[in-house]
Parts: structure tokens; sequence; C-alpha cells
């Protein structure tokens, strides 16, 4: 692993514009369920509906076997096969507002290797800054691992089982909602659509639940439970979700915010966040 070669993508940055249009958003909200009605009132983006943005359109000859853009542009080249969303640091600044130009500044700020229960590990993390009219609005570090191909180990907990959470709600996902948000993020990540290559290639029994998408609807939860904007929402993926799995998320008072996670049947922690 040259992990010296990979950390040269260590301060690269793209840019990019955007108009944040309420339809995007109105096809969002049928997605997950959301009252758009409730959208258009709000007038502004809920957490975590920017990544419906600033979308990315490589050409079909220069996507890779897993769909996602060929490795090396503004991205390392990261011999590993898997790529999965690992989670992220966002501050919420201001709601972005429709109809709104928006800027995307992004930057690689860290490339590191390590070694878990799944061999080579590479992680790389990317700022994001979004602006309107040269005032920034989100600031967000995301994570991004790297993992080589193989099955997907079940992780148990040698932990005490988690109490349940003061708030709970269950979230369904079927074929139709991961289809709806790939399309709607332009995601082409072969995981969340081709149940083949899921099992064949990078060893998941089906199709993968977006570690984002389970982000957003936790964001969605907090906020729901606060009554007022998020201003900070801080989240890691523990285990990967495939459609059959049953999640619940949980929400507890921490402090001044909120405690949250997104577990399985089994008690299994999926996602876990915090939310003010």
């Amino acid at each position: 692993m040259d992990i010296a070669h990979l950390q040269r993508w260590i301060g690269r940055q793209v840019a990019d514009e955007d108009v944040i249009g309420l339809r995007q958003a109105l096809l969002m909200a049928a997605t997950v369920n959301v009252d758009t009605e409730k959208i258009t009132c709000a007038g502004v983006l809920p957490p975590l509906w920017h990544w419906l943005y600033f979308l990315e359109g490589a050409p079909a000859a220069e996507l890779g076997p897993d769909g996602h853009a060929s490795r090396g542009g503004f991205l390392p080249p990261v011999p590993l096969r898997n790529r999965m969303w690992a989670g992220g640091r966002v501050n919420f600044l201001r709601p972005l507002p429709f109809g709104s130009t928006a800027r995307k500044e992004s930057r690689i700020l860290d490339v590191c290797h390590k070694t878990g229960r799944a061999g080579d590990l590479i992680f790389v993390t990317v700022e994001h800054r979004v602006s309107v009219c040269n005032e920034l609005y989100i600031r967000e570090e995301h994570d991004i691992v790297y993992r080589n191909a193989g099955p997907i180990r079940q992780f148990a907990s040698t932990a005490k089982p988690l109490r349940e959470g003061n708030y709970q709600r269950s979230v369904q996902f079927d074929s139709v909602m991961l289809f709806r948000y790939s399309a709607l993020t332009f995601n082409g990540h072969r995981i969340h659509y081709d149940g083949d290559y899921c099992r064949n290639e990078e060893g998941y029994s089906s199709q993968v639940i977006h570690g984002p998408l389970n982000a957003t609807l936790l964001a969605g939860f907090a906020e729901a439970l606060t009554g007022r904007p998020l201003c900070q929402f801080d989240y890691r993926g523990h285990a990967p979700a495939t459609l059959g799995d049953s999640l619940i998320m949980h929400a507890d008072l921490d402090g001044g915010g909120l405690r949250l996670s997104s577990r399985f049947a089994d008690g299994r922690t999926c996602m876990s966040a915090w939310a003010n």
C-alpha cells in the first residue's frame, strides 16, 4: 500500500455551483414520505438534503466497475475495491433557501491507512464548504473508507446491550426507495441496485442501504424532536444495512443535544449520531 503516493492528493480542491431548486426537494420528500406541503412552506432545505445538489456526472466511459467515477481524479486512486460512506461532521450555520445559487468548495483534508478486522483500510476525509453570496451556510467533513472486497462480517458486539431510547421511530426500506434515492443523488454505485454485483463482487447479501440516506433520516428525526433547525450533526456508520434489514431509530436527550442511533432488529448499531 503506497500511502505516500495516495497522500499526494491531500490539498486537492474542486468547486461547483448549483441552484437550490424546490422540485428536487419535493421529489426527495416523496421518496422518504415527508409532507411536501411542509417542505414548500418552510422555504429552506431540511438537514443533509444539500446532498441532492452539486451532482457529478462523469461520462459512462469514465466510470469504474463499481459504477463510480474512476479513481485518480479529485479522489486518490485507492486500490481497495469496496468504497463506503463512513461518517462525517456537519455544521449548519444557516438553512439554505430555495431558489438561491450556492457554491460548493471541496478539499481533500487527509488520507490515512489503518488495519482493522476487515484488513487494510484507507480513510479519505473531504471538507465541503457551501456558500451563498460569499457567506458560509454549511461546513462539512465527510469520511470515506475503502476496504478489500470479501464477505461482510456481522459485527457481534461484546459491549453491554444498549438500552432503548426514550424516542423511537421504525424505518422501512424497499428497492424502490433505494432506486429513487440513487436517482436523486445521481449515484451510480452498483451496491445500491445490482443484487448480483453486491453478492458476487463486494460480499453483501443484498442491495446496500445508502449511508447518506440513513444519516438523512436520523437528522430529520432529530430536527422533528428538537422542533428547530439543527446546528450540528455528527454521525458514524458502524455496519452496513441491506434490503431485508429492519432498522429502528433511537434518540435520547444528551445535554444540549440528542444522542441518536439506527439499530438492527437484534440490537446492533448500524449508525450512531449526535445532533444539536
